[in-house]
């Protein structure tokens, strides 16, 4: 019988690897620390940070991608979370990197091999007709508008996005309510309540719900304290919050995340329905 490989879309680093800050030696060490805990594929997750930078690492996944080996999870493309946010629900995201949603801004760092792009639909001047005709996946994340009319998916549902409120539209009633929009979740049981999750199996159809571990450098590894998105970030051994208790990220993998729902008797991912 075929094992089932897992794909991690969306994740910053694991193992004491960031891969805002990874050379190609270091990516392919945490692929290989994928490929052995059940993880097939990964989107390595860069962070807002300076152009330079991303430009840099960029070029680094790259080059880890075409050295990869039998014994590495797959590198399957870039997924770029920010700079393209809105400062109102930034979380952990630095300010000072954010920039206008032009086309001009994202030609300074595109390249074809970035594959998914997490922005602020509501703030949109011309990139996302743009990166539409790229074929990009564009997920609304770290935002608050309700029309997500030509978006793919969300980016970790109401994590960093407006929630529901019963006089208004939000990015997160609009995910729900459209059954072709894909939906992120962290479901490490911090990120989420029980009863969200809940309301999100029994709401969204099962294949438009993506499980990811939106996994911090910090996870999995020795690490009590890191410097993350130029944050000082402080792990506690249940969750890794900024100075002032922000969630940063998760630092639990999506292997992990499937046992815990499946304890829960939440979510069976044998099965096409909810439990």
């Amino acid at each position: 019988m075929k094992t089932k490989l897992i794909i991690e879309p969306h994740i910053h680093g694991a193992f004491g690897i960031d891969f805002n800050k990874a050379n190609v030696r270091d990516i392919l060490f945490v692929a290989k620390e994928l490929l052995n805990i059940g993880v097939g594929g990964f989107f390595p997750t860069l962070v807002t940070d300076s152009f330079d930078n991303i430009k840099r690492q960029i070029e680094i996944i790259k080059q880890a991608h075409s050295e990869e080996t039998y014994d590495c999870a797959k590198i399957l493309g870039i997924h770029l979370e920010g700079n393209f946010i809105n400062p109102e629900k930034k979380g952990i995201h630095n300010e000072k990197h954010f920039k206008k949603l032009t086309v001009k801004n994202y030609q300074r760092i595109e390249d074809d091999f970035i594959r998914i792009v997490t922005l602020a639909p509501e703030l949109d001047v011309d990139l996302i007709d743009y990166l539409k005709e790229k074929k990009v996946i564009i997920q609304a994340g770290h935002c608050i508008g309700g029309d997500l009319s030509k978006c793919d998916g969300v980016t970790h549902l109401f994590n960093a996005m407006k929630g529901i409120t019963h006089r208004d539209s939000s990015t997160a009633l609009s995910a729900l309510l459209n059954d072709n929009i894909y939906t992120e979740i962290i479901a490490d049981g911090i990120h989420l309540s029980d009863d969200i999750l809940h309301l999100v199996f029994k709401t969204k159809p099962i294949d438009k719900i993506i499980l990811i571990s939106d996994a911090l450098p910090i996870t999995y590894s020795e690490l009590k304290k890191t410097v993350f998105a130029d944050e000082t970030i402080f792990y506690d051994g249940m969750r890794a919050t900024s100075k002032d208790g922000t969630i940063a990220g998760s630092t639990t993998l999506i292997p992990e995340i499937i046992k815990i729902l499946k304890e829960k008797e939440l979510f069976d991912p044998d099965r096409k329905s909810v439990v």
